[in-house]
């Protein structure tokens, strides 16, 4: 969703846009349009629980769509960020001297260029269900990382899923109540918006101190070369055991134990420790980001072969992979059309929940196809690569 360096792509794909991790300069087409056609599903994932999908009952293929877009289709996004960073960064390679100046000045003009458009979403009725402001924060954070090797990389993502989730519980508790009131009364965007910082580092939806976790090994992955055979090998183990281990362990561990995981009207609540051992969406537990890396990182994967090995997919799938290029102009876009639409429409009965979901993401599909025939990049991808070349300046 967020804008990354673009370059071109071969056909039969579509010109690449900042807002997808397209290409890099003499990189392999089919890894880039494979992370293209990943953000892709995550757009339509985001479209899945926020159009009203969840109202779909009886345990039919609707509920199950929305239960698996849940909470992951926004870790997927997180875990694409990160790999995004790397293609400004440099990516097998980071970039130094100048050209790393340089690249570290556009990543922080998109981070205020995205907490800035985030804020000003989260001013609607959208509220903290708004990623943009968070990836913004995202985005400054990982600045110092930004030139470590893929194994240093992952050996801070495998801390942070270990340690933050942990650590997080302890500070939600400490800063509970009268704490956070006076905080939240300082922060100009907790005025503006409604969401703060300490919303957007520690107890919001997407609350950067667990979170980091997605952003850190995309990060790790934009370092790897994904073509290769024996890297293509060991993600294939290693996602699926990681959908065992999160998912798993946390189902057995609160069975035995004879815990209940958080409601969903109060996920990771302060005062519900059963919420560090559940696996449920944003409780941001240890077994929540375990699992939900492990369907980021089979996306990625399974997107990834699929485009490699498959040309007739690829050509099939270029209309999916425009989306990829544009996310950002699709993610704002279906929110301003959530909010222009009346009361009922938002969140629709069942019967009209399928054609909702539906109209979304056909509408976004015909939009990016017919866009990308006559322009390299989408409406605000191109406006955030316009203010991203004040960073040319910088010597």
């Amino acid at each position: 969703m967020t804008e990354t360096e673009s370059a071109k792509h071969a056909p039969p794909p579509p010109m690449p846009a900042p807002g997808s991790p397209s290409t890099e300069r003499g990189a392999p087409t089919a890894r880039l349009v494979g992370v293209d056609l990943a953000r892709a599903l995550a757009v339509f994932g985001m479209f899945t629980v926020h159009v009203g999908a969840s109202r779909f009952s009886g345990g039919g293929a609707g509920t199950w769509l929305w239960e698996l877009a849940n909470g992951r289709a926004s870790a997927l996004f997180a875990t694409l960020a990160g790999f995004s960073l790397m293609l400004i960064a440099g990516r097998r390679e980071p970039k130094t001297g100048l050209a790393g100046r340089q690249a570290k000045a556009r990543i922080v003009i998109r981070a205020v260029v995205l907490l800035a458009l985030g804020t000003a979403l989260a001013m609607t009725d959208f509220g903290d269900a708004v990623i943009l402001n968070s990836y913004g924060v995202y985005f400054l954070l990982a600045l110092p990382l930004v030139r470590l090797r893929a194994r240093t990389l992952a050996t801070i993502a495998v801390a942070l899923a270990v340690i933050a989730p942990q650590v997080a519980f302890g500070l939600k508790a400490l800063l509970h109540g009268p704490i956070a009131n006076s905080l939240n009364a300082y922060d100009p965007l907790e005025r503006l918006s409604g969401v703060g910082l300490l919303d957007i580092l520690l107890t919001g939806m997407y609350p950067a101190l667990t979170w980091m976790t997605f952003v850190v090994t995309g990060m790790a992955l934009g370092r790897l070369e994904l073509t290769s055979g024996a890297v293509q090998r060991q993600l294939a183990v290693l996602g699926p055991a990681l959908i065992v281990l999160g998912y798993g362990v946390s189902w057995l561990a609160l069975r035995l134990s004879g815990g209940q995981p958080p409601t969903e009207e109060a996920p990771g609540s302060v005062s519900d420790a059963w919420g560090l051992l559940a696996a449920e969406p944003h409780t941001s537990s240890t077994f929540d980001l375990v699992g939900s890396l492990g369907v980021a990182i089979t996306v990625l994967l399974s997107a990834t072969v699929a485009m490699d090995r498959l040309p007739w997919l690829r050509r099939l799938a270029t209309p999916l992979i425009a989306v990829g290029t544009m996310s950002l102009t699709l993610y704002v876009g279906h929110i301003l059309v959530i909010l222009a639409l009346p009361g009922e429409a938002v969140t629709p009965p069942e019967s009209a929940s399928a054609a909702l979901l539906c109209a979304f993401v056909s509408g976004a599909t015909l939009f990016a196809a017919v866009w990308s025939r006559f322009f390299r990049r989408g409406p605000l991808e191109y406006l955030l690569n316009s203010t991203t070349r004040l960073a040319n300046s910088v010597r």
